[in-house]
């Protein structure tokens, strides 16, 4: 049997169908199942200018679309197209198909007419509200006719929405009773609405004058999974009358996709990691890093410096502030900083983070900011570290992964108390946390008692983070213990199989 996710992007070795975590996540799944053996189909959406991308004049971000790699695009391969109807018109699809093993992945691309082509032009990046609910009808009815069409739902198992973005799938097949919704975020932009005009006109169905994708899909199914413990405790207050059928599957990586081969070889085996062989890795790995610094910088030695490393999504309640606050009021400490990650190129708030980071790498010589952060460059990083830093604000980080990869690669974290992290990290042990652990949805935006959360939990942060760097100075011993209890840990708990086997082996 099949087991089916469909999702709103995807991130695939060399292929720009992803705007962040999400997307990382869904390839990961991908090529764990391929590993494991199961029939795992992603359906999703091939976007031909990707993301965003950004250059900069001084300290002004200019966007633009992504170019596909030519090593992407030959790793796909075409299916026969179909049509389906949309805006009462013939819409040609062509379906791309990704095959890793025993898994595949396929990406539809709307071809015509000129006015449906933008569907498919960039993840996340609409026109209007109405053109963000004629793309995910598109991969709504996309999704359906390949199911009924070239798989055969006799076949399906499960199907996994991944996000309220894909709810509407919900509109176009009768069995519901196979449908699960994975609520990735409590985040507004996780939950989106749109007017039951668009709803009726495309489905047939009025469901109300606005219709939230979310409280639509708890409504219509039984069974809906939250991707981290807290999380679970979170949604619940959010979405307080469906609590009751949430669970919650804690999300994992694909360690052959993210750890050193040697650390990954070791772990394959059983046998525990030393520190002899973290720091021959993680000096190897650095030689790399200091390449991938020369290409934005220049000339650039890290020295014997602590690598602190930041790098994601640049959204406000990552709080990337806290970092670039930390390097303004502490000049003389004896660190190199290496910051990373895009903005959505509406964003108010991502667009004056990714000035502040460009400012400091414009002007001091142990800041980088790597501003077209991707999964190559992510590899580099995330393995060549000494600290990696985990911000979000309490109760916003449904789970996250790129804490897992790090601290699989023996890279401790230092991270506030959200997602995941609380069943990954031992502070003082394998890493450290900071700051409270909120259990409410504070909204960040209009909560007059987030600014005073963040002060607080910021003078946390740097007392934390100075007393770390100094470790690594003075108390080197004391330091690599906890790298090496993060390598000997982390991968057992955050290997992407064993999330897998919750999702689909269980009997749930």
């Amino acid at each position: 049997m099949v087991v089916v996710s469909i999702t709103p992007e995807i991130a695939l070795d060399y292929l720009k169908t992803y705007a962040g975590g999400l997307g990382v996540l869904e390839g990961d799944k991908l090529y764990g199942a391929g590993d494991m053996g199961l029939e795992y189909l992603i359906l999703t959406l091939y976007y031909r200018g990707g993301y965003v991308s950004y250059r900069f004049e001084g300290e002004e971000p200019i966007p633009g679309p992504e170019k596909q790699d030519i090593k992407g695009l030959r790793q796909l391969r075409p299916d026969e197209s179909f049509t389906i109807i949309l805006r009462g018109e013939k819409i040609v699809v062509q379906p791309w198909v990704y095959e890793y093993k025993t898994a595949r992945a396929v990406l539809f691309e709307a071809v015509c007419p000129m006015w449906a082509r933008s569907l498919t032009d960039r993840v996340y990046i609409e026109e209007n509200a109405e053109h963000q609910f004629l793309r995910y009808a598109f991969l709504a009815k996309a999704s359906a006719y390949y199911l009924k069409n070239r798989v055969g739902l006799d076949r399906v198992s499960i199907i996994d929405l991944e996000e309220a973005h894909t709810a509407l799938t919900l509109l176009t097949l009768d069995d519901k009773k196979r449908f699960r919704l994975i609520i990735h975020t409590p985040g507004p932009w996780g939950h989106p609405g749109f007017p039951g005009d668009y709803i009726a006109r495309e489905f047939g169905s009025f469901l109300g004058d606005y219709v939230v994708l979310t409280e639509y899909a708890l409504e219509r199914l039984d069974k809906a999974i939250v991707v981290s413990q807290k999380q679970r405790d979170v949604i619940g207050k959010v979405f307080p009358r469906h609590a009751g059928k949430i669970n919650a599957i804690t999300n994992g990586i694909c360690l052959k996709r993210w750890m050193d081969e040697r650390l990954y070889e070791k772990y394959r085996s059983g046998e525990r990691i030393d520190t002899g062989l973290l720091r021959e890795v993680r000096s190897s790995n650095r030689g790399r890093l200091e390449e991938l610094v020369k290409a934005y910088k220049g000339e650039t030695s890290l020295g014997n410096r602590p690598v602190i490393v930041w790098i994601r999504r640049l959204a406000r309640y990552k709080r990337p502030y806290f970092i670039a606050r930390f390097i303004e009021e502490h000049p003389d400490v004896e660190a190199y900083y290496v910051l990373g990650g895009k903005p959505h190129p509406r964003d108010s708030d991502g667009l004056n983070y990714a000035r502040w980071f460009r400012r400091l790498h414009l002007r001091l010589n142990n800041v980088v900011f790597i501003h077209d952060y991707d999964v190559e460059k992510a590899k580099i990083i995330l393995r060549s570290g000494d600290v990696f830093l985990f911000t979000p604000f309490s109760g916003w980080e449904a789970c996250g992964t790129s804490y897992m990869k790090a601290g699989s690669n023996g890279v401790p974290i230092l991270s506030s108390r959200d997602g995941g992290v609380l069943e990954v990290v031992e502070d003082g042990v394998n890493s450290w946390l900071f700051g409270s652990d909120i259990r409410d949805f504070i909204n960040i935006y209009n909560d007059p008692r987030a600014k005073e959360i963040d002060e607080r939990e910021y003078r946390e942060f740097e007392e934390k983070l100075l007393q770390i760097i100094k470790m690594y100075y003075d108390q080197p011993d004391k330091y690599w213990e906890v790298a090496v209890n993060a390598a000997n840990t982390f991968p057992g708990r955050v290997n992407i199989e064993n999330t897998l086997k919750k999702y689909y082996l269980s009997g749930d």
